[in-house]
């Protein structure tokens, strides 16, 4: 059967302050709920085991082969299948038991590991298989999103729905901080082969959690309403459903205007800007700065969460995105190292903050039987945009350096932002 998009629903309680903001909920909501939290704590172990792999296998291919070439293919295996299949494993994810597609994720994430790590041991890797299995870790990543968001909500409900999309985003970054560390650990004690079969071992507890979980993604809606399918090419007819609603897009442009102009080239450029401001070793100012950027989401997501400091409205993701921009933009031009420091750990602050703000208004705005595709085009815009910063800041960075580039880039982040926000400010303008 074709898709035929519902309406949008209203802003709650309109303009900059309306959507989702309802009373407060309690501190750590989602944590103190029993059915969230064995979700949290799995999902972090199933983020760090995706960054163990990053780290054992991407030092495998550079020893191996020693080709850029492939290095820059790792980043955009990576991120386009978010964006070409987000909005269709959305659809997914609206049709089907959240708790089946999410394991699907991740028993193709355990199969990649397996296979990286039959192909080290019998040592007959070859590039055209990295990037079959490169490509394959990036559509399991995809897949695992837009089924997770629906099992928060179906988790906690709106009114802690705020709590629940802030501590998973924190308990990410923790993944993404310690997976690094972690790997290292595998790739010195154990070897590559060795580390990447326990790695398989990280996704378990996420994957056994959700045969105990009764929760499927849509309880609280009422369970799954209809069963049509949703090619990929229909993405186009979301994205014409959505546009109707200009808080909508406001979110899904501002989660893409981070991820295009900065996304993921601000870690990957991290040692120039090392090299460049190192105090002493360029190497532990490395291992600093890139300590700084991780700890910046995982103290953020902490404080923003024992504080309520940050509400989940339009007017926040808007201001938490320019923060953001700002922090980069001067991150990108000092010349202090301790400046650079704590330039990169307020915006990881304003990146979790306008990361979680965005995806819960998206959340909050949907209808129920349409979230997971609408969820789908926020994570096109959001992550599969990322690949886009490798230009912006990588390529670009090539030709008038880096620092110029990020700056340039950040500085575009931020009009951009400014930009975004005038439909949010006329609609709140007209209702006032």
């Amino acid at each position: 059967m074709a898709y035929r998009p519902r309406g949008l629903a209203a802003p709650r309680g309109g303009g900059l302050t309306g959507a989702g903001a309802s009373a407060a909920p309690r501190r750590f909501a989602a944590l103190r709920n029993p059915d969230c939290r064995p979700y949290l704590f799995g999902a972090a172990l199933a983020m760090m085991a995706d960054n163990i792999e990053h780290v054992i296998t991407y030092w495998v291919l550079w020893e191996k082969f020693h080709s850029p070439a492939l290095a820059g293919f790792q980043v955009i295996s990576h991120w386009v299948p978010f964006l070409l299949f987000s909005v269709y494993f959305g659809g997914l994810a609206d049709r089907f038991d959240c708790r089946r597609v999410i394991q699907a994720a991740q028993a193709l994430f355990m199969l990649v590991s397996v296979l990286w790590g039959v192909l080290f041991l019998t040592g007959t890797l070859q590039i055209w298989q990295a990037c079959v299995l490169l490509m394959l870790h990036g559509l399991a990543g995809s897949l695992w999103g837009p089924g997770e968001q629906l099992m928060l909500h179906d988790f906690v409900g709106d009114e802690e729905l705020p709590s629940a999309v802030r501590l998973n985003a924190t308990f990410r970054s923790l993944g993404v901080l310690f997976g690094p560390v972690i790997g290292s650990a595998l790739l010195l004690g154990l070897g590559p082969t060795a580390g990447i079969f326990v790695n398989v071992l990280f996704y378990l507890p996420l994957t056994l959690f959700l045969f105990r979980t009764r929760f499927t993604g849509h309880t609280r809606d009422g369970g799954i309403v209809r069963h049509e399918r949703v090619g990929v090419l229909d993405s186009l007819r979301v994205l014409r459903a959505v546009r109707a609603n200009h808080t909508l897009v406001s979110m899904i442009v501002l989660g893409g205007l981070g991820s295009f102009f900065v996304g993921a080239s601000i870690q990957s450029s991290m040692p120039i800007f090392a090299q460049d401001l190192g105090a002493g070793s360029a190497g532990t100012a490395y291992g600093v700065l890139l300590f700084a950027n991780g700890a910046g989401g995982v103290l953020g997501g902490l404080l923003l969460e024992a504080t309520g400091w940050i509400p989940a409205t339009v007017g926040a993701a808007i201001v938490s995105t320019f923060a953001y921009g700002v922090s980069t933009l001067l991150f990108a031009v000092t010349g202090s190292y301790p400046v650079a420091v704590a330039l990169l750990v307020i915006g990881g602050v304003a990146s979790l903050a306008a990361m979680s703000v965005g995806q819960t208004v998206v959340q909050l705005l949907a209808p129920p039987g349409d979230r997971g595709k609408v969820l789908g085009v926020y994570g096109v815009s959001a992550s599969g945009l990322r690949f886009g910063s490798g230009i912006m800041v990588g390529l670009f960075g090539a030709v008038v350096g880096i620092h110029w580039s990020l700056g340039l880039s950040a500085a575009a982040l931020c009009v951009g932002t400014i930009l975004a926000a005038l439909p949010a400010l006329r609609l709140h303008s007209r209702r006032q």
